[in-house]
């Protein structure tokens, strides 16, 4: 049975582990600290913790100041809040200086679930990956999310980092390194580019597949694997899948490099130009036409 761990929760391990490592880690939270599993290292460094309360921007100026003196602060809350509630703090005062800020943002897309629309960022993704200096990452399961969390505590430089609220398949060991896709599975039909969970759900569709599917984990959407990506177009077309919006994530990054460098057909499957709804994650998969099923569809239209 395949193991199933939500990257939350291995967020939240890998900072209390690295915090015993790295006295310069310092960890912010908007009251949330439950939910985005900051809790762990709250509890083993007390003194290198900050609740900043239900003051999300205000966590981001804080978290900004520190940065200025040579820590290392991780600010988290949920997506929709790490980003719409506090960009003008992110843009002004972490992405125009490149401070070395870490955004780690649990609870996003529509597998927030029952919290509704107010709560299921379909937008941060588009929101970091337009400022300059800022770089997404957007792992694909636990193990990949403790390397991205290691990774970013070395990196210099302002981070988003994307992590969901559900449980999620844990995938073969992959290795991660900022910048540079994975290639999942070989194939010499159609590419499926995916990221987050749903590269689970992509590996699942080349698996079922009628066709020879090539799929890439897309875990770095800025800056974004161009060879990857030129390499796949030459092959033939190419379907992208997240949970996001079409407008501005995945789907759009992959269709800027395609455009300019080796145009070929292409389906961007995401959250089409709406708000999300109440429901369960499964039910809203469907719902939103982000299942298996819906991958294996649209290999056939763009290999018609």
């Amino acid at each position: 049975m395949t193991e199933m761990i939500a990257t939350r929760n291995a967020y939240g391990e890998t900072l209390a582990e690295l915090g015993e490592k790295n006295e310069k880690i310092v960890v912010l939270d908007a009251d949330l600290s439950g939910s985005t599993r900051t809790a762990f290292f709250a509890k083993k460094f007390p003194e290198r913790f900050f609740d900043c309360g239900i003051a999300e921007a205000n966590m981001m100026g804080i978290a900004a100041g520190l940065a200025t003196t040579g820590l290392i602060p991780f600010a988290s809350t949920f997506a929709v809040f790490a980003t719409g509630r506090t960009y003008d703090q992110i843009r002004c005062s972490i992405a125009y200086p490149k401070l070395n800020v870490k955004i780690c943002a649990s609870h996003s897309g529509i597998t927030v679930g029952e919290d509704g629309a107010t709560h299921q960022a379909l937008e941060d993704i588009a929101l970091m990956r337009v400022l300059p200096n800022m770089t997404v990452i957007v792992p694909s399961d636990a193990n990949q999310t403790r390397k991205a969390v290691r990774a970013i505590a070395e990196y210099d430089g302002p981070c988003y980092l994307r992590l969901g609220r559900p449980k999620v398949p844990v995938l073969e060991e992959q290795p991660f390194r900022i910048g540079k896709a994975n290639v999942l599975r070989e194939g010499t039909d159609c590419t499926v580019i995916a990221c987050g969970h749903m590269v689970s759900k992509a590996l699942e569709a080349a698996d079922q597949s009628e066709y020879s599917i090539r799929v890439v984990n897309m875990h770095t959407i800025k800056p974004i694997d161009k060879d990857v990506i030129i390499e796949s177009a030459r092959m033939g077309p190419i379907v992208t899948v997240e949970e996001h919006s079409v407008i501005g994530g995945l789907g759009s990054a992959v269709a800027e490099v395609v455009s300019q460098h080796s145009p070929t057909r292409m389906k961007i499957m995401g959250v089409n130009d709406t708000f999300g709804r109440s429901g369960k994650p499964d039910e809203l998969l469907s719902y939103y036409h982000l299942t298996t099923d819906d991958i294996i569809q649209s290999i056939k239209e763009v290999m018609r």
